[in-house]
């Protein structure tokens, strides 16, 4: 039986997730309190699995407490769970937390964020995951027109045309919209002119997705990043995203099942871009070792760099508040049958896209597509 400690300064708030989760009692053991040092003392007192910890505490705020955490308790699995999830606050989390939750949270995303969390093991606690980490210059931070939309959908009244006019602010992200929805990825029989009208014709999940995929990799200079192309990655991506999403209707899934492989499957090499962006001649290496068939990417950037691309990915999305189901897909596209819960869900989809895409590319290169 797992041990989950809670922590946050607001008693409505524990009282909401005793109740939500007293579903669980079967199968994890609980305990709830308002403040972190009584966290750390219970931590003194006897080991926990898990602690869930609110951001924003009067005063040991949770990245603070987690830190904390970190250096006492390094088995402890950690996760904010907040209402909050500004960039700053983001940015204080990184080496101490595992995944950042958004509120409101649902008993089943908890579950299977802690499921993954503690199943693959602490990776990221690895003394080589910490270096890595620690030594990039530059993370993926929540682009900020995704983060304007996410606002926007929260009002019950809000307009496509809306959502459409806060993607125009940004004339080149408005032109990749467009170029990519007029484009045999999606096979619209009229040509679309507009943000609003792509929508309206896309729906709004999938128009999130693609806001939020351009310009993440978008932060990214093209001109510092040797050993990987872009623009192959960017096709790739697509193509991985749009048939992930064909077989998980072909599975009969739901629209959120199919929106997550959607999703992942545009962002799940993205990991990729961060290391290769970072570390431009250890990327070249990689590149050489995969290049010269002596192994595939996952396992040369295991050989180079300790670590691979679904894990570092996997782990800086996961502070975003993206869906679980999104980051487990990023975080084990390479081993789907690691998952907690292995099944045909979008984890499958996107495991199986990849491979399909890239074969596909093989077949119109005529040679192997390591990327």
């Amino acid at each position: 039986m797992k041990r989950i400690l809670f922590v946050d300064d607001q008693e409505p708030i524990l009282d909401g997730l005793r109740r939500m989760l007293r579903g669980m009692r079967s199968e994890w053991e609980m305990e709830f309190v308002d403040t972190g040092e009584k966290a750390l003392a219970l931590l003194d007192e006897k080991p926990f699995d898990v602690v869930v910890s609110d951001m924003l505490m009067p005063g040991m705020d949770g990245a603070k407490l987690l830190g904390e955490v970190a250096q006492r308790h390094p088995a402890t699995a950690r996760i904010i769970l907040s209402g909050h999830a500004g960039q700053d606050m983001i940015f204080k989390c990184i080496g101490t937390t595992h995944q950042f939750l958004a509120k409101p949270c649902d008993a089943a995303t908890l579950k299977a964020t802690i499921q993954r969390i503690t199943t693959q093991g602490l990776v990221m606690d690895t003394p080589r995951f910490k270096e890595l980490i620690g030594s990039l210059d530059k993370l993926p931070t929540i682009p900020a027109i995704y983060s304007q939309i996410m606002a926007a959908v929260q009002d019950p009244d809000v307009t496509l045309e809306s959502v459409g006019d806060i993607i125009a602010q940004d004339p080149s992200l408005t032109a990749k919209i467009l170029k990519l929805v007029n484009s045999a990825y999606f096979g619209l029989r009229r040509e679309i002119s507009s943000p609003a009208t792509a929508t309206s014709y896309l729906g709004l999940d999938t128009i999130k997705s693609l806001v939020l995929s351009l310009q993440a990799f978008d932060q990214f200079e093209t001109g510092r990043i040797r050993g990987l192309n872009l623009d192959r990655l960017w096709n790739h991506s697509m193509s991985t995203g749009a048939l992930a999403r064909q077989l998980s209707t072909l599975e009969s899934a739901d629209i959120a099942v199919r929106e997550a492989a959607f999703t992942a499957g545009l962002l799940h090499d993205l990991g990729k871009v961060i290391l290769a962006y970072n570390f431009p001649d250890e990327y070249q290496k990689v590149a050489a070792l995969a290049d010269g068939g002596e192994m595939g990417d996952v396992a040369a950037e295991q050989e180079v760099f300790g670590t691979t691309h679904p894990q570092i990915g996997g782990y800086l999305l996961g502070l975003w508040g993206l869906p679980e189901a999104v980051v487990e897909a990023i975080s084990l596209h390479h081993s789907p049958s690691t998952a907690a819960e292995p099944a045909a869900n979008a984890l499958w989809a996107v495991h199986v896209a990849n491979v399909l895409a890239h074969e596909s590319a093989q077949d119109r290169n005529g040679s192997a597509d390591n990327q």
